[in-house]
């Protein structure tokens, strides 16, 4: 198992490389001077030309790129000189210093996702992390929805094979996966924040956090999160199901499932105890894919619940051209998906032992 982990870990690191680069490259071949679009309407250009040394700017691409690796590398390389870009500030670095060699700094440090255009330098690391969690624990609100009930479906479909039961489980998980998430949204704020309101007592927008009446502090309000939780997860819920339902079907025909049978055994027990578990492969790995989806499709639930999440930045960021959080909210979000399925990897390893091999 180590030696399977490993080498997961090593296809990850390349493909989050991989995902830089070509982040990196994107916005920077875009139209558009990254300093103007710090400085505004009314920049000048000795202001220009500080900005562009300040962040790098004024230097070869394939030096930014090498800048940009650097500052997100945990192992770093720094100047001792004020005058580069790369000099060790605590501003920007939280790092500890390992050796020096000559009038280099070897450091090992947390990555560092540069800072916003237009939040008055507020450091990226810091936007994401302020959103990040509200947008976790969404997704995980959603996916929990979609993976108990999508199971419970699944399997009360299989059960009632081609029944009336088993035919209007299908119809409504054909409805959910063809509708998109933006349109339900905006089916569910209007029908039950608005029109609803009176009796479910739920809003049409509002996030996981509320300043009280009197601007004196925060508190959880957890009613926010029903309306886009259960929306997010209608689509997987409708996946799983489906998974569900012709996993549990193949599973059933096998021939070890046909001695149980024919030892007595009730249907019910015959799935909880030897079916089910094989039949939960491909809705763990569609459960994972959909979960870190989530992390990264909230954008247009987030946006029309008003909820403050990572997908509400990110449009946020791409109405002000704030290319730095846009990029370390990808980067963020990347790494996520990689970390998701090297952990669904490993619980598909042990689900099935085969597949180490």
């Amino acid at each position: 198992m180590l030696s399977y982990l490993l080498q997961k870990i090593g296809y990850a690191l390349l493909t989050l490389f991989g995902v830089i680069t070509v982040i990196f490259l994107l916005f920077n071949i875009l139209p558009g001077d990254p300093a103007r679009m710090m400085l505004g309407q009314n920049e000048t250009a000795e202001q220009v030309a500080i900005v562009k040394k300040k962040y790098g700017f004024d230097q070869p691409l394939g030096k930014q790129y090498f800048y940009y690796l650097n500052d997100l590398s945990p192992l770093s390389f720094h100047s001792k000189n004020e005058n580069d870009y790369t000099f060790l500030s605590e501003k920007k670095y939280n790092a500890t210093n390992l050796f020096s060699v000559g009038n280099t700094e070897v450091v090992i440090k947390a990555p560092y996702l540069r800072e916003s255009f237009q939040k008055n330098g507020k450091k990226v690391s810091s936007v994401i992390s302020e959103t990040l969690p509200n947008t976790f624990v969404l997704a995980v609100s959603a996916i929990t929805i979609a993976m108990v009930l999508g199971v419970f479906l699944g399997i009360i479909s299989a059960m009632y094979k081609d029944s009336w039961l088993d035919k209007i489980i299908q119809l409504i998980s054909t409805f959910g996966m063809s509708v998109p998430s933006f349109f339900s949204a905006i089916i569910f704020a209007w029908l039950f924040g608005f029109l609803l309101h009176e009796y479910t007592g739920l809003n049409m927008t509002g996030s996981l956090y509320e300043v009280d009446d009197f601007g004196e502090g925060k508190y959880i309000q957890w009613k926010n999160l029903i309306l886009p939780a259960i929306v997010l997860g209608i689509r997987p819920l409708a996946v799983v199901s489906q998974l569900m339902r012709n996993s549990l079907l193949e599973v059933m025909s096998t021939d070890y499932i046909r001695t149980a049978k024919a030892k007595g055994l009730k249907l019910f027990t015959i799935i909880r105890k030897h079916a089910l578990k094989n039949a939960m492969n491909p809705v763990v790995t569609a459960i994972s894919g959909w979960f870190a989806s989530m992390l990264a499709g909230a954008v247009f639930v987030e946006y029309i619940f008003g909820w403050n999440g990572l997908g509400k930045e990110i449009v946020d960021a791409l109405n002000t051209l704030d290319l730095p959080v846009i990029m370390g909210a990808v980067i963020v979000i990347a790494s996520l998906f990689i970390i998701i399925n090297i952990f669904v990897d490993m619980i598909y390893g042990w689900l099935d032992p085969k597949i180490r091999s």
